[in-house]
């Protein structure tokens, strides 16, 4: 099953929420993505860009993309930022195919 980074960012006013009712966000995200057939691998609170980091396994793109795009209609959140992970096999597979293209970039000669 195909792997994924969600990256979340809150709107101030979700963390003033949180803040004042501190929980753990998830147990009902994991529900979430179960129902849409996805497994969570893990899930942590960060700081920077992001509040919350999941690395999560979902049966496809559209699927993956279901639970971006409900997360982000929600209101809670000011940034949402899915990363389609590929596996170190799959990774060497793409630069082996990229070495093969004939791809010739701008202004590349012939």
């Amino acid at each position: 099953m195909p792997s994924y980074l969600l990256q979340v960012a809150y709107t101030p006013e979700a963390l003033k929420a949180l803040i004042a009712k501190p929980q753990d966000r998830g147990e009902i995200v994991r529900k979430s993505i179960e129902k849409l057939g996805g497994k969570v691998i893990g899930t942590w609170m960060s700081f920077g860009d992001y509040d919350v980091v999941s690395l999560v396994e979902m049966p496809d793109n559209v699927t993956a993309a279901s639970f971006a795009l409900a997360v982000a209609a929600g209101g809670s959140c000011k940034s949402v930022k899915t990363t389609p992970l590929l596996s170190m096999e799959e990774g060497v597979a793409a630069l082996k195919k990229a070495g093969a293209s004939t791809y010739k970039p701008v202004g590349a000669k012939k």
